[in-house]
Formats: structure tokens, sequence, C-alpha cells
């Protein structure tokens, strides 16, 4: 049966104590609202019980409190203390002090707070923000009780180097910004412009500020034509302030890598692990195996080893790689190309599973009973060699009765036994009843010259769901051993949907004449049971739309409040780290927590763990 999840607002008051029942006086209100930092109106009437005429008051009570100036908005519907700040928050740098000091506002809030800069001394960001640089920040109050604001990393590109396209026209030569955020464009010097062509896509650089008039500019560099398909890559990446290529000290520290030996690894050469993955994938951080429990007491049970590539052996804390890598926080993919968290020696190298070559490891051996349950697991350190590289179709047509040269001898020793162990890991699943929902992904083609050719749904295969299913116990395996371990980690988290997207779910379904009742606590066996009664109908595809808008988006988290989605008490994600800074984080915890080397988090990873 899946359970309701406590809102997070209510959650957060909760740490000092519950809130009285029935309707709230102003002063327990603002207390609530304070002590939470943030909250809606659905999310008050849930935490105090309130229905019908008492929601009703409730909300006379928020206009009230902020026409007389005691609550501030903060979006559509959410409300916080006026002047108050949350511990996290997305800024803009809006002006200097008489020192010369910057001065950064939220982004979200009219009514919130100049709150000053602190310098930044981390070199995560890259070169000094500037006024009109947007920011995500972390909030400190100093011991005069005033606030500062600390950066984390900056969001989009600097207000000082534009991603812009030249554009020539009366004897001028400007650079307009793609970022529709920067109204600014920048005007050249005949000199910087002599070898550039109307429509090129280039790099700028601000060098003066007049007080009337353009600012001027020159170019840094010329990145490709704003007509050729390939733009829109080059575009998002700087529009966003995706850190791109690596350092010198980073590329010298992958190069120097060096490929496993079996000090401080238990042999898991044996074990026919095998990778399954995309066609095309170019890097292979999981790998699998199943066989079936010899051990009497667990009669038609199952073995399941999910091995994960040991990039924590590779990317040591405060490393040039590391730190990069933190700042990158994870790979960003686009139909034409990839910004890799790590350099191409190690995310396509020595920490990518390849066939029969020695790849070093942290896996998980898994025990589940014939119902479907996991009964136990243990985490090994080790050093293993994948016995075949699988697309997923390759897999599901072996399966299927379609072997071909590669995969028939590996059909009855290692295929037919991950699906039969994957069938009994169903049961459990099923009891679990996480969200069901078919969201139908598409594949981008995209030929040499960068232009789209088509665009094409991906086959849901059984191949897919057995790895998701694998991959998701192996990670309730790293949250359940950290918190056994009073480990610090990084959480996967989905919270339950708010009341107002329930309500509007409600309301549309209404319109297809079928019933929900708005005041029903948010379930995932509820909406599987909508999904599975309107699957056949005409309406299945805008239902199935409808419902996944409905559901929250799952973040990253060193706050557990489980996953909605998945119907879990406790994950966290341990099985790609590769490609997500979180993720190595979590490595490093299991490998301090268990012992398992000199390599594991540092206090330093646990002091930043809020900001990564």
């Amino acid at each position: 049966m899946a359970k309701t999840r406590t809102p997070k607002s209510a959650r957060f008051a909760s740490k000092t104590e519950r809130p009285p029942q029935g309707l709230p006086d102003r002063e327990t209100l603002l207390k609530f609202i304070r002590e939470a930092g943030e909250s809606d109106k659905a999310d008050m009437a849930r935490a105090f019980g309130l229905k019908g005429n008492d929601r009703r008051a409730l909300r006379d009570m928020l206009k009230e409190l902020e026409t007389s100036g005691a609550l501030g908005k903060r979006g559509r519907r959410g409300f916080s203390e006026a002047g108050a700040v949350p511990p996290v928050g997305v800024v803009d740098v809006v002006e200097r002090d008489t020192d010369g000091d910057l001065l950064v506002k939220l982004v979200k809030g009219d009514d919130a707070p100049l709150v000053h800069l602190a310098p930044d001394r981390s070199g995560a960001v890259g070169s000094a923000p500037g006024l009109g640089d947007r920011l995500l920040v972390r909030f400190e109050k100093l011991e005069s009780g005033e606030l500062e604001a600390r950066v984390i990393k900056r969001l989009g590109q600097s207000a000082h180097r534009i991603l812009g396209v030249v554009r020539k026209e009366n004897k001028q030569v400007r650079v307009e910004p793609v970022d529709r955020r920067s109204k600014d464009s920048l005007v050249l010097v005949p000199a910087e412009a002599e070898n550039l062509s109307d429509g090129d896509l280039v790099l700028a650089q601000v060098t003066a500020e007049v007080r009337y008039g353009p600012k001027r500019g020159k170019v840094l560099e010329v990145v490709g034509r704003v007509d050729q398909p390939r733009a829109a890559s080059l575009i998002a990446i700087h529009s966003h302030g995706i850190p791109t290529g690596f350092s010198q000290d980073a590329e010298a520290e992958a190069e120097a890598a060096q490929p496993p030996t079996l000090k401080g690894r238990e042999d898991l050469r044996a074990v026919p692990l095998v990778t399954i993955d995309p066609p095309d994938a170019r890097d292979h951080d999981d790998a699998v195996y199943a066989e079936p429990d010899t051990d009497p007491s667990n009669e038609g049970g199952w073995i399941v080893w999910v091995a994960i590539a040991d990039v924590a052996a590779y990317v040591r804390s405060d490393s040039a790689l590391d730190r990069e890598a933190r700042d990158k926080g994870n790979s960003t993919y686009f139909p034409d190309r990839v910004e890799p968290m790590l350099p191409e020696r190690l995310s396509a190298g020595l920490c990518s599973l390849r066939q029969g070559e020695n790849r070093a490891c942290l896996a998980v051996r898994m025990v589940f009973g014939k119902d479907g349950r996991k009964r136990s697991h243990k985490f090994i350190r080790g050093l293993m060699r994948s016995a075949a590289k699988l697309s997923y179709e390759q897999a599901q047509r072996a399966v299927d009765g379609f072997p071909d040269d590669q995969t028939n001898p590996l059909l009855e020793p290692i295929l037919k036994p991950l699906w039969a162990a994957y069938e009994t890991m169903m049961k459990g699943r099923r009891a679990r009843s996480p969200l069901a929902i078919e969201s139908q992904e598409r594949k981008i083609v995209i030929n040499a010259e960068g232009e789209v050719t088509s665009i094409t749904p991906r086959a849901s295969l059984e191949a897919h769901k057995l790895i998701e299913e694998m991959m998701v116990q192996a990670n309730v395996c790293a949250a359940e051993t950290l918190e056994q371990k009073k480990s610090p980690l990084i959480y996967r988290i989905h919270d339950t949907p708010s009341q107002e997207k329930v309500q509007s779910l409600a309301e549309f379904l209404q319109t297809l004449g079928i019933a929900w009742n708005k005041g029903e606590a948010p379930r995932t066996d509820r909406f599987n049971k909508l999904l599975d009664e309107t699957r056949e109908g005409p309406s299945a595809q805008i239902i199935n739309e409808v419902v996944l808008r409905t559901q929250m988006q799952a973040i990253y988290s060193t706050e557990n409040i489980g996953h909605f989605g998945l119907n879990l008490d406790r994950y966290a994600h341990f099985t790609s780290p590769i490609r997500r800074y979180a993720d190595l984080i979590v490595h490093r915890a299991l490998i301090r927590a268990l012992g398992l080397g000199d390599d594991g988090i540092t206090d330093r990873d646990i002091s930043q763990m809020k900001d990564t």
C-alpha cells in the first residue's frame, strides 16, 4: 500500500513542534511560516487539518497578513515572513554599495531585502561575479545579525562574457546576446570587426561601460554560425553557464590514472557480469548478473549482483578532477554532443566497464526471496571483468527467442537467469506499487552536418525495466547501509504532489466524466488505478500526460522525505558516478562507512554536502 508523506513545509515545521490542529491564530500561523521558511496555502491547511469553512478562513487570514505587510509572496502561491530569505536561493546581482561591495536580491519575492555578497574564494565559479549576474547562493546570518550571501554557483552566462550573434548594419558592428535576459548589445571597434561576418556566433567580453549608449566589447572567440544546426547546443551551453572542457591539471590527473589492480579489492572476475546499454552508449558504468540462491532457507530466491564503476578510486576529494566535476555537477547531454563531467580518459576509458578488461568496481550483492522482497545485501569493492557488452535490443531479442552469434552462448548461463530474477523482483515491485506512468521518450537522429533527420519514439522494452529495477534496488541498498552506519549522505527525493496540482487534475478529469475526490490524499496506487482504468480509452495519452504533470520534480537533498514516485522511504543514487557528482559522493560515503579504503568521503566533502 502506498504511503502518504507529509508536505514539505509541515515536515520543516515539525522539527521544532507539531502545529496544533484547527484554525490557528495570527501568531501561530506566522510562527509556522517562519519555521517552514516558505509555505503555500494547501500545505498550511494540511498541517493544521483544515477543511471547508476553516480553509476559507485561512485564505482570508493570509490575505490580511499580506496586506498588512507581515507576509510576502513567493511565486504564485507560496508565502514567507516579510523580509525573510530561504537557506538557499537564486539571486540577481543588482547594485554596489558605497564601498564597492556587491548587493544581491532574490529573484522571487518583491519584498526580499538587499543582501551583501560575500567574496568568493573557492575558485569554483570562475571569474568574480558582476552586476547583472544570476547566482545560486546560501544565506548565512553573521554574528552582527546581518545577512550575507555566499556563492554556490553562477547560473547562466556571465554579465561580462556574452555569447552573441554578430550583426553588421549601418557601418556599425554589434554583438546581440543570445540570452533573452540580457538586454544590452555590445558595440565592436572597427579593428575587432574586420574578420567577422554577419551571423557569426561569438563569445565576447565587455571592455568598457559608458554612462549613455551601448557597452563596448571585444570578441574572444568565434564559436560557429547562428544558422548552423549545431548552434542550438552551443547557445544552450553558454546561456546556462555550463562549464566546458577541462583544465590542464584535470587532464593531467586523468592521463596519469592507471589500470586497477587487486590491491584492496575482492576478485570478482569469475562473476560473469554483463553491461546492457543503448547501442550508441560510449560509457558503461553499471553491470548486472543473477543466479539462483542455493541457501535451503531461501528456496526459490535469487542473488542479484549490481557492479558500478569505482570512480572514487580515480577522482580523489579536492583534486583538480574533483573540483571541476563538482562545478559541472553532472554530464550534460544534447542531441549532437555531450559535455562530460569527467575527461574521456576516465568516462569512456578506465571508468567504463569494457568487455574483457579489468575494471575497478563497487558492487552490491543482493538476496531476494521468492516473494520478490530483498532479504539482505552486502557491498564489495572489487575487480571485475565484463563478460559481454550488450544493447537493450540485443538482449531483448535473445530472450524473445532470436539470439545472435554473441548472445546465443550467453542465453542459458546469463540472460535467462537475469530475466527469471527480474520476474521475481517484480512481485516485490507490484506489492510496492510505484507510479506506473508511461512516458514515451524520443530519439533525435542527427547526420554528420548536424541536421536533424528524424525524431522517433524509443521502444520501451522489458530489458529497460529489468535494468531500471535492479538499479533502483541497488540505490535503496546504498541509502539503507549509510543510514545504518549513521553516515551523512545525499538522498534522491521526490515530494508528494501539492494539493493545488491534485485539484487541477480532479478538475481536468471532471471534464472527461471521471470522478476524483479533491480532498483525497495523493497515493501512488490511486494514480495507478486511474491509469489502468483509462489505458485502453481514447483519452489514455492525455490522462497519462496530466498525471505526469501533477507530480513534483525529483531532486537531490541531504534531508530525506522519501521518494513518492518509487514509493520508497529511503533512496540514494549510487549507480551513475561517471555522470552525476552526487552519486560519486554516495560512493565515497560507502567507502568510508564500510572501511573499504582511504579515498572515502572527507570532512570537507561533508561540510559542503548541502551545497553539493
